[in-house]
C-alpha cells in the first residue's frame, strides 16, 4: 500500500512514521541521535539541524557500516538514515522514502586528468588511464562504493570499453572524507553522488540515466548488477534512494523525524518525486 505525502507528515508518532521494529519509549529526553549516510552530513548540518527543535546528536557513516553498528548493537539510535533501503533488512519492517539521487563525476578542472574527464565524450574513458588519480568510496562500507562498481560495469556495456578494469586504481577513501581529499588537490576525479557535488561547489560530469542508478526507468537493467558485502549480503542494483526510521516511539523523536522525511531535500541536489515522503515494507533478504 502506498502511503501519500500528507499520510506521512500528519502522523504523530514515530512507529507510524516509519514502523520500525522493536521500538521503545523514552522520555525527559535532552537530544535526537541520528545515525546516518556519509552523503547526507553536509545536509544535515546546513539545512535540516536549523529546522529540527531537539538538539541534534548527529554521527555519519558508509551506510552499510550504520547498518552493522546497528544490528551488532554497537549503537541505538532514535533515527537511522540509509543511502539504500535494502540495508535496513533485519532492522525494520519499514522505512520512509523521502529523496532520490544519482552518481556523477567530479573532476578538478586545474588537473591534467580533470580536463581530460571534462572533455571526453564519455567521462570514464580517462579512468581507463593507470596514472589517472580518482577516488571511490568502499564497496563494503556504503552504497556509493558498490554503485561505482555498479556504475562502471553498465558504462561498460554502453559504451564497450572495460572500465571495470580501472576500479584496482582508484584509491578507496570514506565517504564523509572523499570530497575533502580531492578538494585538496589529491585527485584528478571521484565518483560521488551529485548532491556531494553540489554541496562542495566542484564541478562535475553527468552519466546517462543507463549508468547513472537514478532513472526508475532503467530499474531492470540496474537489477542485474550485485554486489557481496562482507556479512553476506548480496545486494542488487537499483535506483538510488534514501530511507529513514525513527526507532523510538517519542514526541521528540517523532517532530525530529517529520522534519527530516519532509527537509529541504528538493532543488538540483536531490530528487524528490511527488509521491515522497512515502512508507515502503523492507524487503527480505
Amino acid at each position: 500500500m502506498t502511503v501519500t505525502r500528507r499520510a506521512v507528515l500528519a502522523g504523530t508518532g514515530a512507529v507510524g512514521l516509519a514502523g520500525a521494529t522493536g521500538c521503545v519509549g523514552r522520555t525527559d529526553r535532552e537530544s535526537v541521535s541520528v545515525l546516518a549516510a556519509g552523503s547526507l552530513a553536509r545536509a544535515f548540518d546546513e539545512r535540516l539541524r536549523p529546522r529540527v527543535d531537539a538538539p541534534l546528536e548527529l554521527e555519519f557513516h558508509g551506510s552499510a557500516v550504520c547498518a552493522r553498528l546497528v544490528a551488532e548493537g554497537l549503537r541505538d539510535p532514535d533515527v537511522l538514515v540509509l543511502a539504500d533501503p535494502a540495508l535496513f533488512a533485519g532492522l525494520a519492517d519499514r522505512y520512509t522514502a523521502f529523496a532520490t539521487n544519482e552518481v556523477v563525476v567530479a573532476y578538478d578542472p586545474a588537473r591534467p586528468g580533470g580536463r581530460a574527464v571534462r572533455d571526453s565524450a564519455r567521462p570514464f574513458d580517462p579512468f581507463l588511464d593507470r596514472d589517472l588519480p580518482w577516488g571511490r568510496t568502499d564497496p563494503d562500507a556504503d552504497p556509493l562504493g558498490y554503485r561505482t562498481v555498479f556504475a562502471l560495469r553498465l558504462a561498460a556495456s554502453l559504451w564497450g570499453r572495460p572500465y571495470a578494469t580501472a576500479l584496482d586504481a582508484g584509491r578507496v577513501i570514506p565517504e564523509a572524507e572523499l570530497l575533502a581529499v580531492f578538494a585538496a588537490g589529491e585527485l584528478d576525479a571521484a565518483v560521488v553522488y551529485r548532491n556531494m557535488a553540489l554541496d562542495h561547489g566542484v564541478a562535475y560530469r553527468r552519466l546517462p540515466p543507463t549508468v547513472n542508478l537514478g532513472s526508475p526507468a532503467h530499474a531492470a537493467a540496474y537489477a542485474d548488477h550485485r554486489y557481496e558485502l562482507p556479512d553476506g549480503t548480496t545486494v542488487v542494483g537499483a535506483p538510488v534512494s534514501y530511507g529513514a526510521v525513527a526507532r523510538r516511539d517519542d514526541p521528540a523523536v517523532a517532530a525530529a523525524f517529520r522534519t527530516l522525511v519532509a527537509g529541504e531535500w528538493t532543488g538540483d541536489a536531490f530528487g524528490v518525486p511527488a509521491t515522497y515522503p512515502r512508507v515502503e515494507p523492507v524487503a527480505s533478504r
